[in-house]
């Protein structure tokens, strides 16, 4: 373990700390984000089946690329490590995963060209139920924190404290339907066919499983943004 790496994963606990132990009076004004990105913090997007199969029905390939990795012998699943989690009241308000990109590619059957949207640094914000993320579409300016899909908490979540330096969160959310902004989106970016728009109104997308844990990563993940190339 390198002292920078040490360093980074006490400051990141020791600010955890610092927010259970302060006085309720001053918390009503406490609004804190912890960079987990050297900790083992980690949000897997898992496609449902309904989502697979609509995605080789009009041909779109998922990439993962930046932090983002695909789970092993998991198809359509993939892990999104948290970099930060933001916190008011020692309640957890939203975390990031900046850095992880998913790249969906379709090529139109009628022109033959190659289309692309790409989703960057995603973002829960469980204050309002959405998961944000960087949207680009191919030959176009990225348009950050563009909501992708509404969620429900399939599990409450799971904060625990544990003196002197410990935290952990858990959680499951389901339910996941694209939002209008990300239905115009993929239809848009990647020339979807007419016939798909009732099926974007019906498709569970499937789940993020996030589970924030107190062990250290071999190796920090990168915090910065990806910048998408245009």
């Amino acid at each position: 373990m390198t002292k920078t790496f040490a360093c980074h994963a006490i400051r990141a606990f020791a600010l955890g700390a610092a927010i259970v132990a302060a006085p309720m009076a001053a918390q009503a004004a406490l609004s804190l984000t912890i960079p987990t990105n050297a900790l083992q913090a980690n949000a897997v997007q898992a496609f449902s089946q309904d989502a697979l199969d609509s995605f080789e029905l009009v041909g779109i390939t998922v990439k993962p690329l930046g932090n983002a990795t695909a789970m092993p012998n998991v198809p359509g699943a993939y892990n999104l490590p948290v970099t930060s989690i933001s916190l008011q009241l020692v309640k957890i308000a939203g975390g990031a995963s900046t850095g992880s990109v998913l790249e969906f590619n379709r090529v139109n059957e009628d022109t033959g060209q190659p289309k692309r949207v790409t989703l960057a640094n995603f973002r829960i914000d469980f204050i309002a139920k959405k998961v944000l993320a960087d949207a680009t579409q191919s030959g176009k300016p990225t348009v950050n924190k563009t909501p992708i899909f509404d969620f429900h908490e399939q599990t409450p979540l799971t904060l625990k404290y544990r003196f002197p330096l410990s935290i952990t969160a858990k959680q499951v959310l389901d339910k996941l339907f694209l939002t209008p902004e990300s239905k115009k989106l993929f239809k848009d970016g990647l020339e979807l066919p007419e016939i798909v728009d009732e099926v974007l109104n019906v498709v569970d997308f499937g789940t993020i499983t996030i589970d924030v844990a107190v062990k250290l990563r071999s190796k920090p993940v990168s915090n910065r943004p990806y910048v998408v190339a245009h």
